[in-house]
């Protein structure tokens, strides 16, 4: 389960790495807090932040499942491939959003895969 702790803790960096960029484009753009509106560049980077809180709500104890049922192993390099896919959406969202796909399907995917395999693995392991 170390591997699933190590991706874990990357994914939080991810997040954090996020609300920098956010805080950045908040500075550059002068959007003062609580706005949240102004920008539109500052607004995808807001989006993003946002849009990675709400995967990781599934992300995370879909991960640890998997890596409790089915293997940590295999679930720490699903979490990598999302991690990935973040990252490729961040960027790609901010530059157009329209170039988004690529790093969502690499999002959406590996939690479908996560979740899943953790269901799977607890029927399996309940019978």
């Amino acid at each position: 389960m170390e591997w699933i702790a190590i991706v874990t803790i990357l994914a939080l960096v991810e997040f954090m790495w996020l609300g920098v960029r956010v805080g950045a484009a908040r500075g550059k753009y002068e959007i003062n807090a609580p706005a949240t509106t102004g920008n539109e560049i500052f607004e995808r980077h807001y989006r993003v932040q946002h849009n990675t809180l709400e995967q990781l709500v599934v992300f995370l104890p879909a991960l640890w499942l998997f890596g409790r049922y089915v293997s940590g192993s295999i679930g720490a390099l699903i979490g990598v491939v999302f991690l990935i896919g973040r990252a490729m959406y961040a960027f790609a969202y901010v530059e157009d959003p329209t170039k988004r796909s690529t790093g969502f399907a690499l999002t959406f995917v590996p939690n479908a895969l996560l979740l899943l395999g953790a269901l799977g693995g607890a029927l399996v392991t309940m019978f």
